[in-house]
């Protein structure tokens, strides 16, 4: 065996017989006791012993260095490029599934004369989001590491510990399909943690040349068969996904250094920049050509589009603004810390009793979250949205189909309907760019019912991404703030209310997942305004800070409910919640 000796990250019987009391037992949270399993470390230490150097001297004998490092940048480049092209696959039949539904739902509110017909409207609703769900749920029982966003996962095993099934192709297809229709479904998920872990399968598959799942592709080649090796493209995949989703290259190698990886080179992160980079404009290259003939052109952004601030006539932030957008953030990481706080009691709940129990009882509740979910936005949209006037820009500009004008005169659009009855990219364009006002009591109505609802529905059984929910919650309540100044504070009215719907969304987002670095790059290179550098940096630090007083992030929450033994900077001893040593002159 290559790179393994008795030390950190080996997994010789020595080291296993030290860690058996920490990694094989279950611990108690709450009083409940939760269902744990052994896991196994990777062998991402180099050791310079006999066996490393014969297998160093037939490699080079072979193969010489720098053929090894061109094939290993080959590599690299189509890690980079399938990951793009599974975006683009997640991203059209996404956008396909949920245009059939919005059309056969608006068609049939819009036929309706009578209150009393809205009922079918709501019936075919119904069928369509928990059909979806119904789908995604099945494929996650069929692969149960396909479920939630997969960044937790990728987290323990870039950190060396060997989940089992994390890197496969049935996962792949399980997360990357499933995903499809736990999105199309209605429910308040993301699709930018299934891209990472997809990612992450790809660099974890290519490199291997060959496949479990389909053993006649098994070529001689065995370059990078080390655990070594693969971590370092795995980094690269998981990299490209953040890259693809968010259309930021240098966020996903900063997403990789910060949130995923221990173990970290200067060449590595040269390649994992490369990777980005490649799965950043191979998606970009495919998506110019979609719906039009202007193939070629590298400017569209990722998955997710958080559109271009224009703030005509209004001020993009001053001093004064930067004391209320700490103040937002100082809240944003409370309700972060509040959202983990009750989805930790939740996910403990769904260990101790429906983990446990038959399959069918695990589908039943994801389709009961897709009904509740649909039901209550149906309602919301129906009955507690305000008609507003279309701004007369979007209408000159053309830009008014994603407005929703149920119930409304001509020239009015509902607001409520207008954030329950689109995508939620499109809702976080609306409160980002909309000049159109939105009431005080939809806001915070949609904020409330959007918070509970995304709590509950993070750990269901189906593929399911945290990012975008947390930002348009998020943004919700930073317009709510903003309009709260505006119209009962008397604060200045010039303020762009675009800019506190960002600042919200980035202290929401920053105080569930505890992110900083990373995430202020994702949201520069995605809003395309480097302006907002300085609010995003201090918003973010302080949402963790004000974070950390009550709990962790969720990814580590997580973590630690599963009982993974992950090592973490500060700590000399192994449990969930330590840090580990340097060797080689990498982080462990």
């Amino acid at each position: 065996m290559v790179d393994c000796c008795p030390c950190f990250g080996g997994s010789q019987n020595g080291r296993e017989e030290e860690m058996r009391p920490l990694i094989g037992t279950s611990r108690r949270h709450d009083n409940v006791s939760l269902p744990r399993k052994d896991y196994e470390s990777l062998d991402y230490d180099r050791c310079y012993n006999t066996p490393y150097a014969d297998y160093v001297e037939k490699q080079t004998k072979d193969h010489s260095v720098a053929k090894l490092e061109a094939i290993k940048w080959i590599v690299t480049f189509f890690v980079g490029y399938l990951t793009g092209m599974v975006a683009l696959f997640i991203d059209s039949i996404v956008k396909l599934l949920t245009r059939l539904k919005f059309s056969a739902v608006d068609d049939s509110i819009r036929s309706c004369s009578e209150d009393g017909c809205l009922i079918l409207s709501l019936l075919i609703m119904l069928c369509f989001n928990v059909g979806f769900v119904i789908i995604a749920s099945s494929l996650v029982i069929l692969e149960p590491i396909a479920g939630g966003s997969g960044i937790p996962e990728i987290k323990c095993y870039l950190n060396g510990v060997k989940v089992p099934r994390v890197g496969r192709l049935r996962t792949l297809v399980s997360k990357s399909v499933g995903v499809l229709f736990s999105v199309a479904g209605g429910l308040f998920v993301g699709k930018e943690g299934p891209m990472i872990h997809s990612g992450a399968i790809i660099g974890a598959g290519v490199p291997q040349f060959q496949s479990i799942a389909f053993k006649a592709i098994n070529f001689k080649y065995s370059f990078f068969r080390t655990d070594r090796e693969k971590r370092d493209f795995v980094s690269g995949g998981a990299a490209a996904g953040v890259a693809a989703a968010f259309g930021a290259p240098i966020g996903g190698v900063l997403f990789s250094l910060e949130e995923g990886c221990s173990f970290w080179n200067q060449k590595l992160t040269w390649r994992t920049f490369f990777c980005s980079m490649a799965a950043t404009y191979s998606l970009n290259f495919f998506l110019s050509g979609i719906g039009s003939d202007e193939w070629g052109y590298f400017y569209l952004p990722g998955l997710i589009n958080f559109g271009v601030f224009k703030y005509q006539g209004q001020h993009l932030w001053n001093a004064m603004d930067l004391l209320v957008f700490l103040a937002i953030g100082f809240l944003g990481g409370i309700f972060g810390a509040a959202f983990n706080a009750i989805n930790k009691r939740l996910t403990i709940h769904r260990m101790s009793h429906v983990n446990k129990k038959h399959k069918v009882i695990r589908l039943l509740e994801a389709g009961l979250v897709a009904a509740v979910t649909t039901t209550i936005a149906f309602i919301g949209a129906m009955l507690v949205g305000e008609c507003r006037p279309i701004p007369k820009s979007e209408l000159i500009n053309g830009t008014d189909t994603a407005v929703r004008t149920y119930f409304c005169d001509k020239g009015e659009y509902n607001d409520m309907a207008t954030l329950f009855f689109n995508s939620q990219e499109e809702a976080i364009k609306q409160l980002f760019h909309q000049e159109g006002k939105f009431s005080l009591a939809t806001l915070g109505i949609f904020f409330i019912v959007f918070f509970f609802l995304a709590c509950w529905t993070y750990g269901v059984h189906v593929p399911s991404g945290l990012f975008v929910p947390s930002l348009l919650c998020g943004a919700a309540y930073g317009r709510f703030v903003a309009t709260l100044l505006v119209n009962y504070i008397g604060y200045d009215k010039s303020i762009y209310s675009g800019t506190f719907a960002l600042i919200g969304a980035a202290a929401f987002l920053g105080g569930v997942v505890r992110m900083t670095i990373s995430l202020t790059v994702i949201l520069i290179e995605s809003t395309n305004e480097i302006s907002y550098g300085l609010p995003l940096m201090l918003v973010l630090m302080v949402a963790k800070w004000s974070g950390d007083l009550f709990n962790e992030g969720l990814y580590d929450i997580h973590i630690k409910l599963r009982g993974v033994p992950v090592a973490r900077m500060g700590s000399s001893t192994w449990n969930g919640e330590n840090e580990g040593k340097r060797h080689n002159g990498e982080v462990t």
